[in-house]
């Protein structure tokens, strides 16, 4: 039998926790936000059996990875208790983040293409960004809204995705900021009208921004299959497709927690410009589109083996 699609997950919880926690961010401060955090996380481990499952699925095929490449594994046995609490701190961190509790001081930059982009950004130029459900890239729009960067003017930032799957919790983050949802677009919805929406924002230099690790519910058949972590699974094609089509600068872009369980609040951001090229041509696509997935695959397997709890894929990554 096959199994659902990650779309098809309910959203855990009400509404009510995550206004208790909104309440709790403005009252309380961040080290004890995280220290409540710990409990809080081991009720949704004891009582979330598909949570714990999930994990085991993941942590057992790194694992597996690790004696593959005859590396050191850094997960010798199964932490998922130590995964979800990573999960409940970038929940918190999101909430702080759209509340305006987090500043660009609380952001690492690395000797990577940081700087590439941020000139692209300064002069005007659009931007495609492709992100991850590893870390909290999350946090990192929460500053963009606050206009929190270190880009010397403000840019519009676009948001492709599902919104469907997390109705509860973009409520409780719209009522926050409002600026939350309006730069938002359904990854259901788009077509060629979007396309030129997006050129047009491009044009005047916004950055958009997408997932490249999940496939979309109404394209499941349209995907690309790519080893990840030493087994297949299926990235979405739609998002390096739209890559080619609205042809500007492609960066990727990951927010990971320098300890994935501390209690103190410091993130790391690396940044890496594509190195596929692409003409324009409609006969160079294919291989274009299979570049951009091949160096982001890559990326996010090193990052997934340095901050092996930060996953945040709370499904069967690998379910065909």
């Amino acid at each position: 039998m096959a199994e659902s699609h990650w779309t098809e997950e309910k959203e855990v919880g009400g509404t009510l926790p995550l206004f208790l926690l909104l309440t709790m961010v403005r009252i309380f401060p961040s080290w004890l936000l995280r220290l409540i955090a710990a409990p809080i996380s081991f009720f949704y481990y004891l009582f979330v059996p598909r949570a714990r499952e999930f994990c085991r699925i993941y942590q057992k095929q790194l694992y597996s990875f690790y004696v593959q490449q005859d590396k050191v594994p850094v997960v010798k046995r199964l932490h998922i208790y130590r995964q979800i609490y990573a999960f409940a701190l970038a929940i918190v961190e999101k909430v702080q983040g759209w509340s305006g509790h987090i500043f660009l001081k609380n952001v690492h930059f690395q000797d990577d293409d940081v700087q590439n982009l941020i000139a692209t950004l300064e002069q005007k130029k659009g931007v495609l960004v492709i992100t991850s459900h590893l870390g909290n890239v999350e946090m990192l729009r929460s500053l963009m809204g606050y206009n929190r960067t270190a880009v010397n003017r403000t840019f519009p930032v676009i948001t492709i995705g599902n919104i469907t799957s997390t109705k509860k919790f973009n409520a409780v983050l719209e009522r926050i900021n409002p600026q939350y949802d309006m730069t938002m677009i359904t990854s259901e919805t788009i077509g060629p009208g979007t396309i030129i929406q997006l050129q047009e924002k491009l044009a005047s230099g916004a950055m958009v921004v997408l997932a490249g690790d999940r496939t979309s519910e109404s394209t499941q058949k349209r995907v690309i299959e790519h080893d990840f972590l030493g087994k297949k699974a299926s990235f979405p094609y739609g998002v390096y497709l739209l890559a080619a089509l609205l042809q500007v600068p492609v960066y990727f872009i990951f927010s990971l927690r320098k300890k994935d369980t501390s209690l103190v609040l410091d993130y790391d951001m690396h940044v890496h410009k594509s190195t596929s090229v692409f003409s324009g041509l409609r006969k160079e696509r294919e291989t274009y589109i299979h570049a951009l997935n091949d160096e982001f695959v890559t990326y996010l397997e090193k990052y997934t083996e340095e901050h092996p709890f930060q996953w945040y894929n709370f499904y069967n990554f690998w379910a065909k």
